[in-house]
């Protein structure tokens, strides 16, 4: 406990002078209420929510509700944004849907498969210090912060841009990746919905191609996202570029594939059968193989 106490609070200040940062820069050209630009606004009531939401389940010792407060935030601040905007623009309400879109699905998706496990085991020794559980709440603040960015500084902008082609090929490619995302997830909930999968590794449908389809089509999402926004971005506002390169960097170097990969080599790392699989299936960009493919 002594020796968390002050990483917990250095992790806590670095969450928010990031996050501070990101709201200066973001809200370069964009409109105010009053004095707060639009998007400092969103950072802002990011943080706030995680922290109202830290605080009941501090006191239950829970982390089953931790993934839904994500997925409500992005919608509720999403949807605010679009509320308080001056002036819509196409470019604002296609990216205003895509990430509440995006939200509803995962975030009930994760809520029901938390109902079901119990919570996250992941969370078993952190939420026992309420220092530690705080900083992971605010580190979650941050997450959507740098995530949405791309959409929120664009929809929180003062500068609007008529439509062009990178608009149709960025939606195509959140298209295709949230088909991907929602069609892994469905197969692999099927899969150990199979008594007879029990204790098994998933190698068919989408899991025979790659062995994290549904970080690839996380990944591919965020990228149409920034494509879509990118031609109304300026100045300071391209640190909305942070939203895709944050989510390929947290999800093949922090808490996605790494994580799986050394949880699925401590169970299976003796089974000829999963070794063969992890031989063959990149695992996460069809046809290359590597540390992180």
């Amino acid at each position: 406990m002594q020796r968390t106490r002050p990483s917990s609070v250095i992790l806590i200040a670095v969450a928010v002078i990031i996050g501070c940062a990101l709201a200066l820069a973001g809200s370069q050209h964009g409109w105010t209420i009053g004095v707060m630009p639009g998007f400092a606004i969103a950072v802002a009531v990011a943080f706030v929510v995680q922290w109202v939401a830290f605080i009941p389940a501090a006191i239950a010792q829970t982390d089953r509700y931790f993934d839904a407060t994500g997925s409500v935030t992005y919608i509720s601040v999403t949807a605010m944004l679009l509320l308080l905007a001056p002036a819509l623009d196409a470019r604002s309400l296609i990216l205003g849907a895509l990430v509440i879109i995006w939200a509803v699905r995962l975030g009930s998706f994760l809520l029901a498969r938390n109902l079901r496990s119990g919570g996250d085991d992941r969370f078993d020794e952190i939420k026992r210090s309420k220092l530690r559980f705080l900083s992971v709440w605010t580190v979650q603040g941050l997450w959507v912060s740098l995530t949405a960015a791309a959409a929120w500084i664009t929809i929180a902008s003062a500068n609007t841009v008529p439509l062009g082609w990178t608009t149709w090929l960025g939606l195509a490619i959140w298209v295709l990746g949230f088909g991907m995302e929602v069609i892994a997830d469905l197969q692999k909930s099927q899969f150990k919905a199979n008594g007879n999968n029990a204790g098994k590794f998933i190698q068919s449908g989408l899991w025979s191609v790659v062995r994290h389809p549904n970080y690839l089509g996380e990944i591919l999402l965020w990228v149409g996202v920034f494509i879509i926004a990118a031609p109304a971005l300026q100045g300071w506002q391209w640190v909305a570029i942070l939203s895709p390169a944050f989510v390929v960097l947290l999800l093949t170097r922090v808490s996605g594939i790494p994580l799986l990969e050394a949880k699925a080599q401590r169970k299976w790392g003796d089974d000829p059968e999963y070794l063969a699989y992890r031989a063959r299936t990149p695992a996460l960009i069809p046809g290359l193989r590597g540390k992180i493919t």
